[in-house]
């Protein structure tokens, strides 16, 4: 846990002596070190560098939040409560060349087949990670969000935000998991800022959505807020007044239903009955097709990143009687990628052909002895290179050969080798929703043999090779109704569920005190909150005991104030205060976001033949989305139709779809209406699709009340699918024929959209532009009618004077210069910080303006951060 504390966690930082110095001990005994920025001073000389280790000294197995950590691999040193920051800081150092590559602690041991390639891997290895889902690269966990939040109606409250700042604070064996999204690896945190913008509200973000573009592009993940109330810091710290609850542990009793309960099995709706029948099948069936194995990444001839990979020349005619063979490979973490370290080939009758170790060709970074068994004392004497196996793998295996494995993609690409016939096991064995079953899982529902013990030093795998041959063995014996009757997801549920109520037991049993306050949590590991504000601006979190309030005279003095102290604290909070608009002003502007967003998503198409089909016409732009209302507009020569859609979405994908395009003989244009608001249209689509909560997202119309089951049935073309979002009309209760799918990548996302845009789905879709706490939003604004035609919206007098003047305090300039700088700051921030920027909303006599939250980590989605700075 980031942190946990060690043995003098509970310590005062004043009091604590040795390598445990308080900030203001060492600014007195090094105060030019500590205002020099630490690039510069690391370059300046290794003198420097030296008197800094005596002055911070070593603290063992100590890190930044007190968790054991990775060791610097020149001086073996680890520093005391600023380590992690500092370690990161210097690793961008010369003196530091071959660690570049890591962000944050050295990489840690993990699962072979979830380890992502840092900078040092190579060039092909590289592009061809970055196409992979995420839930398929290989590399050291890192701490990550679902990209799905569960927020109802997409709205967070405070009291939820205060769920996430806890749980980031002390992690899942102390306090509950956030109950709206999803937090993995919480250990690997290192920080957690939170940029609060005291004035603004999601208004204000829309309204100046271009001139956001720092902060929107490197944040995924966004969500609404509710209207603020009198003091918006007390309640997301959690400094309201404690409510008594009951003992969680009670509560929790009796969610686990009985393992002997009895479960009704529909054969029909098995993903295996679905793809497999419920007749036996032959070898032949059980072979992925060529299309499956690019779906699903495995290495084929004249694949760009295959260029150097070995053909196995097995190219002999498949038959039910071809032998199978069991692979497993384990591999570890060598300067260049994942490499080939053990090889186990298993042949019929359970007989071990092949068990070679291979040493890699260039330097090993991490053994991942966990999980390989793999040691430096047990490759050291080893000869045999890649090379070599490549060569007796081919000699061993016949023209008919069948390889059979588990993920078997990652092993053949260790391999560096191509082979045609493959069966997968992980993909024999359907799963709902395109996920897998773990191996050790099948290996005891199936098998009933227990394999991958926790007491034993890594994986066997030759046993791992023979499971799966058994596996495969069992399938082709027994075929998919013995396999469906087994009710392997119920099975894996209930195992799951288990674990869970196991965990929430535990939690119980350690939190005495539910409604703690994030000050609390930090005070029980020994650490304070950084809370940086302006002199003006009042909070009870500014009086709290734990917190170190650091007022200043303005925000420019609150940023310069953040780069240099948030480096020091693991948990900090920034508020920038901004005037808010005057009530008429925002009254005005918010009849224009209404005006604005309704004639984006209108559109006028035409001219048409006045003897024109207008029933085919409806129905053809029906099909691009649900309309609100279509009119038909005879003050022009020819007739023309104004459709206005529910969703920007239906509007934009008319337009491309239509416009310039011959309809009865008459080439129609399709257009959106020009006025002073749409204007930038065209630009803010754009800016819109660019958006990172939109590129993982697509948009279908044309769907069925099937669409989702026959999805579903198909999940496992689809890769890192996390959400099925189909809207409701809220009279009838049915669902609408439109739908967003949530991808966990854009890779994915666009993959998707080939697919259902296709001649097999026969759909009608794009990338999405818009977001769900936004369709939220605009859904509850009351309704505009559109203004008529020529009559335009002037805006007040004093914003008018304020463009004209372009003043440096008008709200369009702010909202830019402040986005630019926060984003900028936030992307200067350790990898692995938790980041929120809250835009709070505002409270008047007018009314209220809910707010907007952003979030993300730090390295989270590095590639997107990169291409946003570009």
């Amino acid at each position: 846990m980031p942190f946990a504390s060690g043995a003098n966690s509970r310590k005062s930082p004043e009091s604590t002596s040795g390598p445990f110095k308080s900030r203001a001990r060492l600014k007195r005994e090094s105060p030019r070190l500590l205002r020099l920025s630490l690039r510069e001073w690391w370059r300046r000389s290794e003198l420097s560098a030296r008197l800094f280790l005596g002055v911070f000294g070593a603290r063992g197995r100590g890190s930044r939040f007190g968790a054991p950590r990775s060791l610097f691999p020149t001086g073996r040193v680890a520093f005391a409560p600023l380590g992690n920051r500092l370690e990161s800081c210097l690793r961008r150092g010369r003196l530091m060349e071959p660690e570049r590559g890591r962000t944050g602690a050295l990489l840690q041991k993990g699962r072979k087949r979830r380890r992502a390639p840092g900078k040092h891997v190579g060039a092909a290895e590289a592009r061809r990670a970055r196409s992979e889902p995420e839930e398929r690269r290989p590399g050291a966990k890192k701490a990550r969000l679902s990209t799905f939040l569960l927020a109802e109606n997409y709205e967070v409250t405070h009291g939820q935000l205060c769920e996430l700042l806890k749980y980031a604070v002390l992690g899942k064996s102390s306090v509950p998991k956030p109950s709206w999204c999803q937090l993995f690896h919480q250990n690997q945190l290192n920080n957690v800022v939170v940029f609060v913008l005291q004035g603004m509200s999601q208004l204000h973000f829309y309204k100046f959505y271009l001139e956001f573009g720092f902060l929107r592009k490197a944040f995924r993940h966004k969500f609404r807020l509710p209207p603020p109330s009198s003091d918006f810091l007390a309640d997301i710290i959690g400094l309201q007044k404690k409510q008594t609850t009951g003992d969680p542990s009670k509560m929790m009793q009796g969610s686990l239903p009985s393992a002997s309960s009895e479960v009704t099995i529909n054969l029909q709706n098995d993903p295996i009955i679905q793809k497999y029948g419920s007749k036996k099948v032959g070898l032949t069936r059980c072979l992925l097709t060529k299309e499956e194995m690019k779906t699903f990444h495995f290495p084929l001839q004249d694949f760009p990143d295959c260029e150097n990979f070995v053909p196995t020349k097995c190219n002999g005619s498949i038959t039910e009687s071809s032998p199978l063979f069991g692979l497993d490979c384990e591999m570890c973490l060598t300067s260049k990628g994942r490499e080939l370290t053990r090889i186990s080939l298993v042949a019929e009758g359970g007989c071990c052909v092949m068990d070679e170790l291979v040493k890699p060709d260039n330097r090993i970074l991490d053994y991942l002895t966990s999980f390989s068994g793999i040691t430096k004392k047990i490759l050291n004497p080893v000869t045999t290179r890649l090379k070599d196996v490549q060569r007796q793998l081919k000699a061993l295996l016949p023209p008919d050969a069948v390889l059979v494995g588990h993920s078997l993609d990652f092993d053949l690409r260790a391999l560096k080798m191509i082979h045609p016939y493959v069966i997968d096991t992980s993909l024999l064995y359907v799963r709902e929703q395109g996920r897998r079953f773990k191996l050790k899982f099948l290996a005891k529902a199936i098998l009933g043999k227990d394999i991958q013990c926790p007491d034993r030093l890594g994986h066997d795998a030759t046993e791992d090779a023979r499971t799966t041959l058994e596996l495969a063995r069992y399938f082709l014996k027994y075929g998919p109704k013995k396999i469906a009757e087994l009710n392997l997801e119920a099975l894996a549920s209930h195992q799951e569920l288990q674990a869970s109520v196991q965990e929430q037991r535990n939690t119980a049993e350690v939190v005495q005190q539910p409604n703690t306050s994030v000050l609390e949590c930090l005070d029980s590991v020994g650490q304070k909150l950084l809370f940086l504000t302006r002199e003006a601006d009042a909070s009870e979190l500014s009086s709290s005991r734990n917190c170190q309030t650091v007022k200043c005279l303005s925000n420019k003095e609150v940023l310069e104030q953040a780069r240099m102290e948030i480096p020091l604290f693991p948990f900090s909070i920034v508020q920038f205060s901004f005037e808010p608009f005057s009530p008429s002003l925002t009254e005005e502007m918010d009849k224009r976001m209404r005006i604005k967003w309704t004639e984006m998503s209108t559109v006028y198409a035409g001219p048409f033949s006045k003897n024109c089909n207008l029933r085919a016409l409806k129905r053809l732009f029906k099909s691009f989305g649900s309309v609100q209302s279509m009119t038909l507009v005879l003050e022009t020569h020819q007739p023309h139709l104004c459709i206005q859609y529910e969703v920007l979405e239906a509007a934009q994908l008319a337009i491309e779809s239509l416009h310039g395009v011959l309809v009865d003989g008459t080439c129609i244009k399709v257009q959106r209406p020009v006025t002073e608001l749409t204007l930038d249209c065209d630009t803010l689509v754009k800016e819109l699709e660019q958006d990172s909560e939109n590129r993982g997202t697509i948009y279908l119309s044309g769907v069925s009340e099937t669409f989702k089951e026959h999805l579903l049935q198909q999940s496992n073309l689809f890769f890192g699918l996390e959400a099925v979002i189909l809207p409701k009309d809220l009279k009838s209760g049915k669902h609408k024929k439109y739908c967003f799918l949530k991808f966990k990548t854009f890779g994915s996302a666009h993959r998707a959209l080939s697919i259902l845009t296709g001649k097999d789905w026969k759909l009608k879709g794009r990338h999405a532009l818009t977001s769900r706490h936004l369709h939220a939003w605009l859904r509850a604004l009351p309704p505009e009618s559109r203004r008529p035609l020529g009559l335009r919206v002037i805006p007040p007098a004093s914003e008018q004077q304020a463009l004209q003047t372009l003043k440096v305090d008008h709200p369009k300039i702010a909202a830019w210069r402040w986005g630019r700088k926060i984003g900028n700051l936030s992307h200067s921030l350790c990898p692995g910080t938790l980041c929120l920027i809250l835009l709070p909303g505002t409270e008047s006599t007018h009314g209220s303006h809910c707010g907007l939250g952003l979030m993300g980590i730090k390295g989270e989605e590095e590639s997107t951060t990169l291409n946003m700075c570009s």
